[in-house]
C-alpha cells in the first residue's frame, strides 16, 4: 500500500476520544458549506490536523470568513454554524 507523503500528522484523537483524520476532511472542491462540513475544518485545524494555512487555501476561504467559523463553534458549539443559528444568535 501506498501512503501519500503528508505534512503533520494522518490522524488525530479528539477530545471525545474520536478520531479525525485526513480522509474525513470535505473534498477541496467542496461548494456547498453545511454546518458538520465546517465543524469537521474547524476542529482539524484547532487541533492541529492541518493549519490554518493550509485550509484557507484547501478551502478557498478568506481569513475572516474562517475566523466566523471558529468564533461561532468557540461560543455556541456546532450548532452555532447553522445559519438559522446564526440569525437567532445575532438577535441576541
Amino acid at each position: 500500500m501506498f501512503l501519500k507523503r503528508v505534512d503533520g500528522p494522518r490522524q488525530i484523537t479528539l477530545p471525545d476520544g474520536s478520531l479525525l483524520s485526513r480522509a474525513d476532511l470535505p473534498p477541496a472542491d467542496t461548494q456547498r458549506w453545511v454546518a458538520s462540513r465546517k465543524a469537521v475544518v474547524v476542529r482539524a485545524v484547532v487541533f492541529g490536523l492541518i493549519s490554518e494555512k493550509e485550509a484557507l487555501e484547501r478551502y478557498s476561504l478568506s481569513e475572516e470568513e474562517f475566523a466566523l467559523w471558529r468564533t461561532a463553534v468557540a461560543l455556541h458549539g456546532d450548532e452555532g454554524l447553522k445559519v438559522t443559528a446564526i440569525q437567532k444568535f445575532r438577535q441576541l
